[in-house]
């Protein structure tokens, strides 16, 4: 099918590429000139583990082209919309790209096009958008508008979009959704070659719901405002443990085994970052508002994730008494692994109030050190965690990158002035570190203490 994509952001492109993947003749705009220009060049402007491989792929293949908006009009027969939807100053969606989209398809497109929002939206949007484009029809266009949210988490977007749990599309009409199901095909079926996993095991075909407009758009929304209740109840339940000499790990090891709830998302930490849990509770709040639903669980749900940034700064500020002065070590700026998104990253506020302290922070992470270091002029950004761990009196952990947990901590354990790890994920083997001379101290009464005594290098 010809489909077109507006919008190359991540969830954009990732849906571009993996949809010319699948054999579709693709047409990816960007209205932005320099990150269109790098895209026709064959560079991909963020961090995504498998998509630059995908991209390169199908642009010389000829199934996925890039350009301008009137271009991409022109080619699909279906146009998916992944422009931004930032929030606004008191939380609500901004859905002003949205609007101008919607202007340009409803002035310029003739025949028939299928419009799909995939950028998230609040409840209704559908039917503004219904509504407006009826206004602005210039050339008496047939169109279907369809919702079909997406659920692509940042660093397994790829897997995540050759892999769903399951497919909303919400249609006011069945044709709508007839053509819906022959665009993802080969997902429903698991009829392509994976480009993930070789040979694949994660043949599972996934539900394909279909619902009206309006509860799809809803289905974003509660879906994530959910899982960022349950990282915030696990994160009181983390201060519960350490205020009662309980361990958080095995607390939520008996809480997940229990099939009604599910072990996912009950990892303590310093809080949800990126730009999905945050944008997205507010902007869910402020749905429920505007329909007279008091949303005040997800306002303390946002409350306690604000507070673990202080707290994390806290147990810093205790185990070196005196920040001023202090080396420390920052290992991982991403707001999560496998990606270079330090958008409301919880990590860049603990480093902000690491500095605004006194403190002097060398950091290492594997993507987003670029990004960090224009916002953050004063941080020390170093090429690997072991010169970032020299000569520091703690090494603070914030972003659970894999290969930290495969760090030599017999080297470590020389380079350090103070053997101390303060492990914001409780992404570290406790035993590992502690069986190499660290202090270990972790969230949720997660302590240990040096099983023997590190050879100190002072450079």
């Amino acid at each position: 099918m010809k489909l077109s994509i507006i919008g190359a952001g991540y969830v954009g492109l990732t849906t571009a590429a993996c949809l010319a993947e699948l054999g579709h003749d693709v047409f990816c705009a960007e209205a932005d000139a320099g990150k269109l220009s790098d895209l026709q060049n064959g560079k991909v402007p963020f961090f995504e583990p498998h998509l630059e491989e995908l991209v390169a792929r199908n642009h010389t293949s000829g199934r996925l082209n890039f350009g301008r908006t009137e271009q991409a009009i022109d080619h699909g027969h279906a146009i998916f919309i992944c422009v931004g939807t930032p929030p606004l100053e008191n939380g609500e969606a901004d859905l002003s790209a949205i609007e101008h989209v919607a202007r340009e398809i409803a002035v310029r497109a003739q025949g028939y096009k299928l419009i799909i929002e995939k950028s998230t939206v609040p409840v209704k949007t559908g039917v503004e958008l219904r509504r407006y484009m009826s206004r602005h029809n210039a050339n008496h266009l047939e169109y279907d508008v369809v919702s079909n949210p997406e659920f692509l988490r940042e660093g397994s977007a790829v897997e995540d979009f050759f892999h769903p749990d399951r497919i909303v599309v919400g249609v006011e009409e069945e044709r709508a959704a007839t053509q819906m199901r022959e665009i993802y095909r080969p997902v429903l079926e698991q009829s392509f070659t994976c480009p993930v996993h070789a040979p694949c095991s994660r043949r599972k075909e996934p539900v394909f719901l279909v619902t009206d407009t309006n509860s799809a758009e809803l289905i974003k929304h509660a879906s994530n405002s959910f899982l960022a209740m349950k990282i915030s109840f696990i994160n009181i339940v983390a201060d519960l443990c350490e205020a009662a000499g309980a361990d958080v790990t095995k607390v939520a090891e008996g809480i997940g085994i229990d099939g009604r709830i599910g072990p996912a998302f009950l990892n303590p930490g310093i809080g949800f970052g990126g730009f999905c849990f945050p944008k997205d509770l507010q902007a869910f709040v402020r749905i429920a508002e505007k329909f007279g639903c008091d949303f005040a669980l997800l306002r303390e749900v946002e409350r306690i994730n604000q507070s673990r940034v202080g707290k994390f700064v806290e147990t810093v500020k205790k185990e070196l008494w005196v920040l001023g002065g202090k080396k420390i070590a920052v290992w991982g700026l991403a707001f999560k692994p496998d990606t270079d998104d330090i958008r409301f990253a919880p990590s860049l506020s603990i480093v902000r109030q690491l500095i605004a302290q006194g403190a002097s922070v060398r950091a290492y992470d594997p993507q987003a050190m670029g990004k960090t270091k224009k916002e953050i002029p004063d941080l020390i950004c170093c090429r690997d965690i072991y010169e970032a761990s020299a000569g520091v009196e703690a090494i603070v952990l914030l972003t659970e990158w894999e290969e930290f947990r495969k760090a030599d901590w017999a080297r470590l354990s020389g380079l350090v002035e103070r053997a101390l790890i303060i492990d914001g994920r409780n992404a570290l083997a406790c035993e590992t570190v502690t069986a190499h001379g660290f202090q270990y101290v972790g969230v949720g009464g997660i302590t240990g203490a040096p099983e023997l005594t590190p050879s100190i290098s002072r450079p």
